[in-house]
């Protein structure tokens, strides 16, 4: 029996070595018929044979005993915590279901509102005032000198000295810087209201896609766009009451130059009484 061994084996490996054209695999061809032959051909005690047998039904019993025991108790730690995730912390049923509802949201009221703020507002009919309005609801902050040529073509220029006395040309200026000043004011928050309807629509696609454990990362990122929100209501507001300010302070100009212009009347009655 060896010897039909011994030829079937050496055979084969005439035959892989007639086969091997380089170098570096007839070397590994060669190693591995030695290392076939020699186990093949040597006899192995009996007390050797049953010494590995005995070895590896240890490590059988190894491998079936503590190791498949320890296997177990991690599969069935890694199936509790998917559960806990799964069914408690994350319920995925739910989680589908508010994905759901956002996408209907979102299908629902996202075009309304885009249709919402690009609402076509021009009113005006003559050249002038048209070219003004223009101006004014183009949502740019880079054209602040196309909007006080506007501005003047439409409200026209301040007065000269010899037209007008200094106060009614200090208020005319100021009105004029005021006015202007809000409506730049009104053109970079268009333009910052776009970005934080950008932002918006951002968040609302995150939160139809959004992977279990992000809800908190998306809340902090819609409170910071709230709060930038908030801040561009504030910079409105204070725009509006500079607005109001400068009012006040015209209408108590008037009054000012009412009380001026009664005594200078009244001294003028006296005098020409007192040449009566």
């Amino acid at each position: 029996m060896q010897i039909v061994a011994y030829v079937v084996f050496f055979a084969v490996f005439v035959w892989l070595v007639a086969r091997v054209k380089s170098r570096r695999k007839f070397i590994a061809v060669t190693l591995t018929g030695v290392m076939v032959m020699t186990l093949v051909g040597v006899p192995q005690p009996a007390d050797a044979q049953s010494g590995i047998l005995s070895g590896i039904q240890a490590i059988l019993s190894a491998i079936n005993g503590m190791i498949q025991t320890a296997l177990t108790s991690i599969n069935m730690s890694r199936t509790a915590v998917n559960n806990l995730q799964q069914i408690v912390a994350w319920p995925q049923g739910l989680i589908n279901q508010a994905k759901a509802q956002v996408t209907q949201m979102i299908g629902q009221y996202r075009t309304r509102m885009s249709n919402l703020f690009h609402v076509n507002l021009n009113s005006a009919t003559l050249p002038n005032p048209q070219a003004f309005e223009a101006v004014i609801q183009d949502h740019k902050v880079s054209n602040f000198s196309s909007l006080t040529r506007a501005f003047g073509n439409t409200y026209g220029l301040i007065p000269v000295s010899t037209a007008a006395n200094p106060t009614d040309r200090a208020m005319s200026d100021m009105d004029d810087a005021m006015a202007l000043d809000n409506l730049k004011m009104l053109k970079a928050s268009d333009q910052a209201t776009d970005l934080e309807v950008q932002s918006a629509d951002l968040i609302e696609n995150a939160a139809s896609q959004a992977a279990p454990g992000s809800a908190p990362f998306l809340t902090a990122i819609a409170v910071i766009s709230g709060i930038h929100s908030q801040a561009l209501t504030q910079k409105m507001l204070a725009a509006e009451l500079r607005q109001e300010a400068v009012r006040l302070a015209h209408c108590n100009t008037l009054h000012k130059e009412n009380a001026t212009n009664t005594t200078q009347l009244r001294g003028l009655l006296v005098n020409l009484l007192q040449h009566q």
